[in-house]
């Protein structure tokens, strides 16, 4: 029964790849900063572009501005059979037609998906050599839907003590729109590649906001499902019970593209057993609407706003975004309070501090045997000092089948979710809105990771829809004029109700149209692509 839905989906997604290049002729010039897969897809049906010609001018984009100019250091990894695979791609849409909407699309991967061609790092030195011998789920759709990986990209160190934002593998990176900044953890090469258009989407993954953040800092959208909606198979993870991938794109439409792929069940990922029957018949792009704000029903979380000198900018940009959401035709509902104090509790929520050890271990086992690393200790003992204190002090707290501070913290992940969702139901409403961050984004520092400040996290960011496994969408909300570093607006759900998000999103981009390329990588030549 599984095997006859998914195929069923599967033919609407082909379907929907020919009703793009029926109905969207490439009838005007592109321009690759801007281009949607739609667009992309449009312009490849009616034969002024190919997939070889795509990541041709990606690859010089690479070429330009990672290594050079700004220096972005975005990347780790390059797929060496790009171009062949491309190529193969355009050949099989002459013969036979695409396979889905995201035929010879360019993709961009953060390293810690594995990768059957490519070594899969975490960012982690020990780990440069280490190579999958197969490909993640969500990469396996992915290449199944005709889609070309073009690079696996640099992150916060996933096991090491790194730069902000970086790696020990590779060293940090660094933002397209301040030098002197990061786009955060983890996902910062995805934030920063995608920013700067050297591939069309991106895939993040998030253990406590690791989408949110990047995509806040690089004026992106990014997309951090509901729990179980995307299999974490194949993957570097920290937490079973809060990991999450999914993909950081320059639009909403982009976003809904690849869940429309990535999105299902996966019988070894068990978690997936909660998107059963969970799933929309028709694609998640068919929720994309320029007016997708009128008559909605939207709860403003004022406890995520914090107040303060350090946040009067960001609380501005937010009240702007609430003013404009109303021009659009949303009735808000201000404010909505769980009464829990979201911004300081949320910490107590936190399960990866013991989960991580047992959840590396459970990656770690999956590798071939010729894996430089095959469990935590012999992390710990290759690693030495680089290994993360979390991850030594994991180790050492044990197994956790009784843990009770794991159980609370699990207990205060169900009453935060329980109290959203239970807003949602008191007030009707379609989401929540909140301000992913009000404080100027983090001075960009080539030191390692300073100690924890009690109550600092909270106070610059915050992680609530990791900790209840609530769907979020976060969508460029203006710049900061201090910084010119981005803002975003943040849109929370009930469990599944990806659909009413994309449609609530949409229509705050369409109406709004905040998302800029950043200036230090601009276009060249030959990317304005002729019709």
């Amino acid at each position: 029964m599984n095997f006859m839905i998914r195929n069923r989906r599967q033919s609407i997604l082909a379907a929907c790849a020919l009703m793009f290049a029926a109905s969207l002729p490439a009838q005007a010039a592109l321009d690759l900063a801007t281009a949607s897969i739609a667009e992309l897809e449009a312009a490849m049906a009616a034969g002024s572009l190919t997939s070889e010609k795509l990541v041709t001018l990606y690859l010089a984009r690479i070429e330009a501005y990672d290594a050079k100019g700004p220096a972005l250091n975005s990347v780790i990894t390059l797929n060496k059979r790009a171009l062949e695979e491309a190529k193969a791609l355009d050949q099989e849409r002459k013969s036979k037609g695409p396979r889905s909407p995201l035929h010879g699309i360019v993709v961009l991967a953060k390293d810690v998906y594995d990768t059957r061609d490519m070594p899969t790092s975490g960012g982690f030195k020990p780990m440069a050599t280490s190579q999958p011998s197969r490909d993640s789920f969500v990469i396996d759709r992915l290449r199944k839907a005709g889609v070309v990986i073009l690079a696996k990209l640099n992150q916060s160190d996933w096991y090491g003590v790194a730069a902000p934002g970086g790696s020990s593998l590779k060293g940090p990176v660094v933002s397209p729109y301040n030098p002197k900044k990061s786009t955060g953890g983890s996902s910062s090469g995805t934030g920063s590649a995608v920013a700067a258009w050297f591939g069309t989407v991106g895939l993040g993954s998030d253990t406590t906001g690791s989408i949110v953040i990047p995509s806040t800092l690089a004026n992106l959208v990014g997309i951090s499902a509901s729990h179980g909606l995307v299999s974490r198979s194949g993957m570097m993870w920290s937490s079973p019970s809060q990991e999450n991938g999914g993909p950081m794109c320059r639009s909403v439409a982009d976003c809904a593209a690849v869940l429309d792929v990535i999105a299902g069940y996966d019988p070894a990922d068990l978690a997936t057993q909660a998107s059963l029957g969970k799933l929309p018949e028709q694609p998640y792009t068919s929720f994309v609407s320029k007016t997708g704000l009128k008559g909605a029903r939207l709860g403003v979380l004022r406890e995520m706003v914090r107040s303060g000198p350090m946040h009067k900018e960001g609380t501005a940009l937010f009240e702007k975004a609430i003013a404009d959401f109303k021009a659009a035709g949303a009735l808000i509902v201000d404010p909505v309070d769980t009464g829990l104090g979201l911004a300081e509790s949320q910490t107590l929520a936190d399960a990866p501090r013991y989960e991580v050890a047992s959840a590396i271990n459970a990656y770690l086992a999956g590798l071939p045997t010729t894996a430089p690393i095959r469990n935590v200790a012999e992390m710990i003992d290759k690693g030495g000092a680089l290994v993360k204190p979390r991850i030594v002090e994991s180790y050492k707290y044990g197994a956790i089948d009784r843990s009770p501070e794991l159980s609370a913290a699990m207990k205060h992940q169900t009453v935060m979710r329980d109290a959203l969702t239970g807003l949602i139901d008191k007030y009707q409403l379609d989401g929540l809105i909140l301000p992913y961050r009000t404080a100027l984004a983090d001075d960009f520092k080539r030191t390692p990771n300073p100690p924890a400040v009690p109550g600092a996290r909270s106070e610059n960011r915050n992680a609530i829809a990791s900790y209840t496994g609530l769907p979020t969408i976060v969508v460029p909300g203006g710049f900061f004029a201090s910084d010119g570093m981005p803002f975003a607006v943040q849109f929370l759900g009930k469990p599944f109700t990806e659909p009413t998000l994309i449609k609530l999103a949409s229509g705050y981009e369409a109406a709004t149209h905040h998302r800029k390329s950043p200036a230090l990588t601009p276009a060249l030549a030959g990317e304005t692509l002729a019709p």
